[in-house]
């Protein structure tokens, strides 16, 4: 379940809105159901009607692309913590602790977003503007916790992203075909189901999952 809330997270993450909040601390500058329906450009979702080989070929043409001949499963600790030194600790914390808690999803330098258990806020997200193709994940302490690569192709559709923890080790993997539709897969490249608007289907189209935002 939890891995299912940070995947939802990342594909609301780029669509986040702006807001406004009171009495921030001090901060630093930052660091750096079957018909057809047309999406953006030629993109059409019809996974209901399609052929089972049909599905099949689309999933794995979409996983080729993704995990090519390039893609690092699990960076050794020491190189992954090297590429993200500047990183590992937020040392604006408490500032984007409160901007989180507060509401405000998009400031001139970030876009930030949050994560809550009941009203307590739990961990928090960044995607600095100036290095939009990563995204950072932080306990509520500012410590990394997660990391997302995005290819190059961001924010243009189609782009992929991939998931990694703070160790180096890929933890999931998704393709963006529009902001209403994603294919999820499993860091071994299996294929966990698309996402078409608040619905998510499985490789045989049945319905599995449902999110109350995108």
């Amino acid at each position: 379940m939890k891995k299912f809330l940070i995947f939802l997270f990342l594909i609301c993450f780029v669509s986040a809105g702006v807001a406004m909040a009171e009495d921030l601390p001090a901060k630093s500058e930052p660091k750096q159901e079957s018909e057809n329906v047309v999406l953006q450009g030629e993109a059409v979702f019809n996974w209901l009607d399609m052929s089972q080989i049909e599905r099949d070929t689309i999933i794995q043409n979409y996983k080729n692309i993704i995990f090519g001949e390039d893609t690092v499963y699990k960076y050794k600790r020491k190189e992954f913590k090297s590429m993200y030194k500047d990183f590992v600790k937020d040392s604006d914390f408490q500032y984007h602790y409160m901007e989180a808690k507060n509401g405000i999803t998009e400031t001139p330098q970030y876009r930030l977003s949050a994560f809550f258990s009941g009203k307590i806020l739990i961990s928090y997200a960044i995607q600095y503007k100036k290095n939009p193709r990563t995204v950072y994940y932080y306990d509520a302490m500012g410590h990394l916790k997660y990391v997302d690569m995005i290819s190059e192709n961001y924010p243009n559709f189609p782009y992929w992203s991939k998931q990694y923890r703070v160790n180096g080790k890929m933890i999931s993997a998704i393709y963006f075909v529009s902001h209403d539709m994603q294919y999820m897969y499993e860091p071994d490249g299996e294929f966990q189901g698309v996402w078409f608007m608040d619905k998510m289907y499985d490789r045989n189209a049945k319905q599995t999952l449902t999110r109350t935002n995108w």
